[in-house]
């Protein structure tokens, strides 16, 4: 199997197996579907963090309302009474106003947060590290296991306008979001390796040749944005192992250096007639006016 290393800019992704008879359209569908998917648990579980401290969301006319105002408008949520957590709420203030602050207790909340940590460490970038591939199936296990929880938390579920609920029913709308600028569309995702753009319609092994032990590094690139730049022909890791190495060798020279070193030859007590020039009396003996 062929490894691939894929990665966004210079930051590492994840690592992914294919074959060198694989189509590059069917890999690049493999690897955006990870690479958004990756994206898709990260969101959920930032919202799921939000869940556990303050409650679910606020209809968004009421979003960043004061109480005062809420009251003044005549508004409700009408979700509040519906949407209680198992085990009953702990009130806890959203400051910024965005959720009714009818949070879980305790236990559900470390229900919750325990959940977020194992699904995040599924899809982690640290996989690469660990020499762990992900796959898509992968992906949908991490949003299964979020999933899961929310509804022992939540059995009732959340309302419509819930990011969270929103994000599990693919209806999320990232428009104006950072986020937004994450996500790559399939129809516009590239692939780039040693420079060169792998074109849909052709195959690996048009690029990498037929051994399938072979292991490279790809870059992700949204369509449109030029090549991205080379990999460095040595990592950090390697250079900063140079340089130690480079310090070392210097240091080690300067120390043989000192060792060669026959300055002490001019000094007195080196000179191998200063004991017979005291027996004779002229230790002290200098040329020239004191």
């Amino acid at each position: 199997m062929v490894q691939l290393h894929v990665k966004r800019g210079d930051e590492s992704q994840f690592l992914v197996t294919s074959t060198t008879d694989a189509p590059l359209e069917k890999l690049i569908r493999q690897v955006t579907a990870i690479y958004n998917g990756r994206l898709k648990v990260d969101r959920v579980c930032s919202e799921i963090s939000e869940l556990a401290d303050h409650g679910v969301t606020l209809p968004p006319n009421m979003q960043g309302l004061t109480e005062e105002q809420i009251v003044e408008l005549k508004l409700k949520d009408e979700w509040e009474e519906q949407c209680i957590p198992s085990g009953g709420a702990v009130f806890r203030k959203d400051e910024i106003g965005r959720r009714n602050g009818h949070a879980p207790n305790d236990k559900m909340k470390a229900v919750l947060m325990r959940t977020v940590e194992e699904a995040k460490a599924l899809v982690s970038k640290k996989q690469v590290q660990a020499n762990v591939c992900v796959t898509v199936e992968m992906v949908k296990e991490a949003l299964d296991q979020l999933r899961g929880a929310v509804m022992i938390v939540y059995p009732m579920g959340l309302p419509p306008h819930d990011p969270i609920r929103m994000e599990f029913e693919d209806q999320e709308d990232l428009t104006g979001t950072q986020a937004s600028l994450q996500v790559i569309p399939e129809d516009e995702c590239q692939l780039w390796w040693a420079g060169k753009e792998m074109q849909r319609g052709k195959k690996l092994q048009d690029y990498i040749g037929r051994n399938e032990k072979t292991k490279l590094v790809v870059k992700l690139q949204k369509k449109g944005h030029g090549a991205p730049a080379r990999e460095p022909l040595v990592s950090d890791e390697q250079q900063k192992q140079m340089m130690l190495h480079y310090h070392r060798r210097q240091e080690e020279l300067k120390k043989l250096e000192e060792a060669d070193d026959d300055s002490y030859l001019d000094s007195e007590w080196s000179n191998r007639q200063a004991l017979k020039r005291q027996f004779q009396g002229l230790a002290n003996i200098k040329w020239g006016p004191r």
